[in-house]
């Protein structure tokens, strides 16, 4: 995957305290696969070099309001991450109490994603950008190579990864700027990068895709 300027974005997902911070409500089973791949410190570079090559920039968040908690059927994990009160946000139009919530952006990436510059997309609810405007803000761009990274690997990162490739994007993921749960099924990262190695456009390291990012 050769990297050409004017048509590559950065796009990351779930960039939240939720997901990445000691103080996120799933910290107990991601924590020790974060700390692992340096997952902060290498979105931060990534989020550092992009801005200084001018790239599109995009962040696909996962937001829950009181009306996702009336459905009538979820998935195991969907039932989980309501019980605990992940994401949550009190409206799609209210951001009372949502500063320094778990829905709330790592405080490390705040200078990037409030630039005034960064797209920040209607959240995904399940894992993938289908139901999102993400493709959309992406192809009014004129992008079509995606590097990807955020969380969670064997979730939102593969599922955004799947469905870009279907409509026709080249996507690279950045190995080490993700990570995953692990449980006593299994590790959830390493799940994922058999599938990334597989199915990606390219797998890279965090150094790596600076590197061809302040290359271009």
């Amino acid at each position: 995957m050769a990297l050409t300027k004017g048509r590559v974005a950065l796009v990351v997902t779930d960039p939240q305290i939720d997901f990445l911070s000691p103080d996120g409500v799933t910290w107990g089973v991601v924590g020790e696969s974060v700390t692992e791949h340096g997952v902060v410190a290498n979105i931060g570079k990534l989020f550092r070099a992009a801005k200084a090559a001018d790239l599109v920039v995009a962040v696909s968040p996962h937001y829950y309001y009181p009306t996702d908690h009336g459905w009538k059927f979820e998935g195991a994990l969907e039932k989980l991450m309501h019980a605990i009160g992940m994401f949550d946000r009190k409206g799609p139009t209210d951001l009372d109490g949502f500063a320094g919530s778990g829905a709330d952006f790592m405080p490390e990436f705040s200078e990037f994603i409030n630039d005034g510059k960064t797209i920040v997309t209607s959240p995904h609810k399940l894992y993938g950008p289908e139901q999102n405007d993400l493709a959309l803000h992406l192809r009014k761009n004129g992008v079509d190579q995606v590097i990807l990274v955020g969380r969670s690997a064997n979730l939102c990162v593969e599922a955004h990864m799947r469905e870009l490739l279907e409509m026709g994007f080249e996507v690279a993921v950045v190995s080490d700027a993700t990570a995953a749960a692990k449980l006593p099924e299994g590790d959830g990262y390493l799940a994922a990068i058999i599938n990334f190695r597989y199915i990606a456009n390219a797998v890279w390291t965090a150094d790596e895709a600076v590197a061809l990012i302040e290359a271009l």
